[in-house]
């Protein structure tokens, strides 16, 4: 009975919304009338979503509760408000994801925040170097991953998904006339797959993984402090990059006064761990990965697009009320 309601609350048992006929729907629909047309019939969607999902809205209002009483910022407090806000940030979000689909996504329009230099390693992959992991997040928009190819020249990128729809989702791709990027399913690291995985890396390509949520039956997971209370984040990016022997980077890309920031974070030079300590090792590093995460919270507090129980449920009783 309690794993029949850990499966109905956790994110990856949520119904699909969409099929690969839907998504070449949507986007004929935006060629055809525009994103100006487009937009008040997705808001009307989202208003729906907003008023029809009760356990959304009361996920969200966690996420601000949290979020204000970690940083001490009282301005930050939930709200009808502010909950609706951040559906609307999510309406904004979608439609930013079919002009990144579109291609309408140009150099210009992305600012890069790089201050330790790994612009320049995703250069050097394709000319004899190696490539690395990039461990990305749902804040914001992941989508703009796509953008990391044209940043580094067609540098091939890899991500890595625990989604039973990738065959779809490439296929779009590939219609669309990106090549640039693959979706790859992982539903398990096994021999094959690591040593695939491992001769992309030398071959000079990069992978991107979430950090951020865990596999339903992965049983690969580690509870750490995330904003004040106890949340699970997943090992797999690091056992991954321990057991390929790369460095780790974090990605995330946030939109800030209407423009795209794409951060780049050195995280792990190489990950690495003492005989029967490796569990410490993941440990730690999830904690460290997880503060970093707050701290990009606050930079675009609005656009945490995880509407399920992101927390343990015996934190969600101070939020109930709706």
């Amino acid at each position: 009975m309690n794993e029949q309601i850990a499966q109905e609350r956790h994110w990856s048992t949520q119904k699909e919304r969409g099929s690969l006929f839907l998504m070449r729907l949507t986007a004929l629909s935006v060629r055809m009338f525009g994103r100006r047309l487009l937009a008040p019939v997705l808001y009307l969607i989202v208003l729906y979503f907003f008023v029809s999902a009760r356990s959304a809205r009361r996920h969200i209002r966690q996420y601000q509760t949290y979020l204000a009483d970690w940083s001490g910022n009282p301005a930050l407090h939930p709200s009808l408000g502010s909950v609706f806000g951040q559906f609307i940030a999510f309406a904004d979000n979608l439609l930013d994801r079919l002009d990144v689909w579109r291609g309408r996504l140009r150099f210009e329009q992305v600012q890069l925040v790089d201050p330790s230099g790994i612009r320049p390693r995703l250069l050097r992959s394709q000319h004899g170097g190696r490539g690395e992991i990039l461990v990305v997040t749902h804040l914001g928009n992941p989508d703009v991953c796509r953008a990391m190819a044209e940043l580094g020249e067609q540098v091939p990128l890899n991500v890595l998904v625990h989604n039973r729809h990738v065959a779809q989702f490439n296929r779009l791709l590939g219609e669309a006339g990106d090549r640039s990027m693959r979706l790859i399913q992982v539903s398990e690291l096994d021999t094959a797959m690591m040593m695939d995985l491992s001769q992309r890396l030398e071959r000079g390509e990069w992978l991107a993984m979430a950090g951020d949520r865990v596999p339903l039956h992965d049983g690969r997971r580690v509870m750490v402090n995330f904003l004040g209370h106890p949340a699970t984040f997943p090992q797999g990016p690091w056992l991954l990059a321990g057991l390929l022997r790369c460095p780790v980077n974090l990605l995330c890309c946030l939109k800030v006064d209407g423009r795209y920031r794409i951060h780049l974070d050195p995280f792990l030079d190489v990950a690495r761990w003492e005989r029967g300590q490796r569990d410490a090792a993941v440990q730690a590093w999830v904690q460290r990965y997880a503060d970093h995460l707050a701290g990009q919270c606050l930079m675009a507090p609005r656009q945490w697009f995880n509407f399920y129980a992101y927390w343990q449920p015996a934190d969600t009783e101070a939020t109930d009320a709706n």
